[in-house]
């Protein structure tokens, strides 16, 4: 497919693609005609182009989401290209903004939105180098600090001092990259650069540092928190933490694994759980909660009854909720708005099946996205799945791996899936008949490959005929066995690999200390 462009932007192609002229032409070009130059050089992945575009930027902000989403000159939206030339020459210039005195243009910038951009699976730029979050974060971080030293080093003009930009970003901080990230947070007041964090992400950090660096965040700007792998945050932790620092813009949380855990809760840590939610309604704005892995059985009352905001988005998989949690649910504020749920990892047909019909039927005219993996749902429980997703008209995404479901089941749904006019993104499990006959779910790790490959090909075939045939080749249809794609993830799994491989030696260590103690 391909996007249609306009004259203007044809024109702009051509200009850039000869950079050398392009690049000593530049004190000509129109102050208005920058924005349009800047995303045809990315088009191109024309690194040098970039950066001089950025070195010399005319214009009050420079918001990287809106440079690169559909335009009336080029409709395609670029904001999925995470391309390594094009955003390191984004970023040095910006870096060379501060410092070049020669530019011909009255120095206007105050606002550098860099938050606009999507990490995505398949990148589509030529380099196929991608920069992720952590590795923006990293470079942004080191700019910041070297510009600060060149700063106190070289006889500079005065007039970069009243330079200062709010530069917004998406922090991404793990053990690697921490002290980085500190010092350019300490040194923002001296820098002409400022780091303004919207969203932070942290994994494998202590928790001293944790606590650390988001006070130096400026949590009071802070729309999206993500405490996620390797943050040994649990619930006293996380109480302490809304008593001592505000946050007052936060519509998005998520929570590690085992944050909660009622099944060894005291009358203190009822108290707790019930300061948590009062905290949460009191001074956030949450409309996003992920809380996945805890043990939260018969609490969902408690510690959403208190927010003020609907919530949009709702993770509760694999949190042992029971009937009381589901029914609260179902009757909450919260039901009418919830665009995406996430409920894997609970038996629903044998717990709650009406309760969940009825949660289902109160978000139906507004969710988007629906997870239900490891739920049970067998072949028997179709048709009602069919009458309960029918009134979903504007589904996008549905989840539902590790399903015991047979080859048959899943045409009967595939050819439902036809009649959803949004639906773009399904996740569909191995069907049972591919498993060796008395295999028993959730399938544990070892026994998940074990199928035969040939039939699932097969089936896969058929699924996708289906959808070819009703015309719907824009539903992308797979089985992740190992889960979804995760950009974080994927960036980082080194130093995750590395983590978990420490974590486990130390564990071996204490337990072969203990046995010899006893021996």
């Amino acid at each position: 497919r391909t996007t249609m462009k306009s004259l203007r932007f044809i024109s702009a192609e051509a200009f850039v693609s000869n950079a050398e002229f392009a690049r000593k032409s530049l004190g000509a070009v129109a102050h208005d005609l920058f924005p349009l130059l800047f995303k045809a050089s990315y088009l191109l992945e024309q690194g040098e182009m970039i950066h001089d575009l950025v070195e010399n930027w005319p214009l009050f902000d420079f918001n990287l989401g809106k440079l690169l989403g559909a335009t009336l000159d080029y409709q395609e939206d670029l904001s999925h290209r995470t391309c390594s030339v094009c955003l390191e020459s984004c970023l040095t210039g910006l870096r060379d903004y501060v410092l070049n005195q020669s530019s011909p243009y009255m120095k206007k910038l105050k606002v550098v939105d860099l938050t606009g951009i999507k990490d995505v699976e398949v990148q589509l730029c030529k380099c196929k180098k991608t920069m992720g979050r952590w590795a923006r974060t990293q470079l942004l971080s080191k700019l910041c600090s070297d510009l600060l030293v060149y700063l106190q080093q070289a006889q500079c003009n005065p007039g970069i001092f009243e330079i200062s930009i709010n530069v917004l970003i998406d922090l991404f901080v793990t053990e690697r990259n921490y002290e980085l990230v500190v010092q350019a947070l300490l040194k923002k007041c001296s820098c002409p650069l400022k780091i303004c964090c919207v969203a932070f992400r942290s994994d494998n950090l202590t928790l001293q540092k944790f606590f650390y660096i988001i006070k130096l965040t400026d949590p009071s700007l802070l729309r999206k928190l993500e405490i996620v792998h390797n943050v040994h945050l649990e619930m006293e932790h996380l109480e302490m933490l809304f008593n001592s620092i505000h946050f007052p813009l936060l519509m998005s949380l998520t929570l590690p694994a085992r944050t909660f855990n009622v099944r060894r809760f005291t009358a203190t840590d009822e108290q707790m759980l019930t300061n948590i939610g009062e905290k949460m309604g009191e001074m956030m704005q949450l409309t996003e909660l992920s809380m996945s892995f805890s043990i939260l059985t018969g609490r969902m009352q408690k510690l959403l009854s208190p927010l003020k905001t609907p919530l949009k988005m709702l993770d509760v998989s694999n949190c042992s909720l029971n009937h009381a949690d589901m029914a609260f649910l179902a009757n909450s504020f919260h039901a009418n708005h919830l665009e995406a749920l996430d409920l894997s990892g609970h038996d629903i047909p044998e717990l709650y099946p009406s309760t969940f019909f009825k949660l289902l039927s109160h978000c139906s005219s507004v969710l988007r996205s629906l997870t239900l993996e490891d739920c049970n749902i067998q072949d028997t429980h179709v048709n009602m799945l069919i009458f309960g997703l029918s009134p979903c008209q504007k589904l996008q995404e549905f989840k539902f791996i590790g399903n015991p479901l047979s080859s048959q089941a899943l045409k009967h749904l595939f050819t439902f899936f036809c009649e959803l006019p949004m639906l773009k993104n399904v996740e569909f499990p191995v069907p049972r008949d591919c498993y060796p006959i008395g295999i028993t779910y959730p399938i544990d790790d070892a026994s998940l490959c074990r199928f035969d490959h040939q039939k699932y090909e097969r089936v896969a075939e058929e699924l996708n005929l289906i959808l070819l045939q009703a015309d719907r080749e824009d539903v992308k249809a797979s089985t992740p066995l190992f889960g979804s794609y995760d950009a974080a993830v994927q960036e980082t799994n080194n130093e995750l690999g590395a983590y978990l491989i420490k974590s486990f030696k130390e564990t071996l260590e204490k337990f072969t200390t203990s046995f010899n103690k006893m021996s």
